[in-house]
């Protein structure tokens, strides 16, 4: 749902139940959010970009895989 978050993650050997732990979530919850279940509060990406990647922007981020089609079909 999030590629560029999860290959973020993957990249820095981050976890979701690293993300639950940091923002003090359950992990069923967590993965919910990651599978476009249940959508992130601001809070919430604020914090995992602030925690884990404050290099990259929060657009990159939570970038869908569907805005990322749109993109790159314009």
């Amino acid at each position: 749902m999030y590629p560029n978050l999860n290959a973020e993650m993957a990249r820095n050997k981050i976890e979701q139940k690293d993300i639950a732990k940091a923002l003090n979530k359950g992990a069923d919850g967590i993965s919910l959010k990651f599978n476009g279940k249940r959508a992130w509060l601001l809070d919430e990406a604020k914090e995992i970009k602030k925690s884990f990647f404050p290099k990259l922007t929060l657009d990159y981020l939570f970038q869908t895989e569907y805005e990322r089609i749109k993109t790159n079909e314009k």
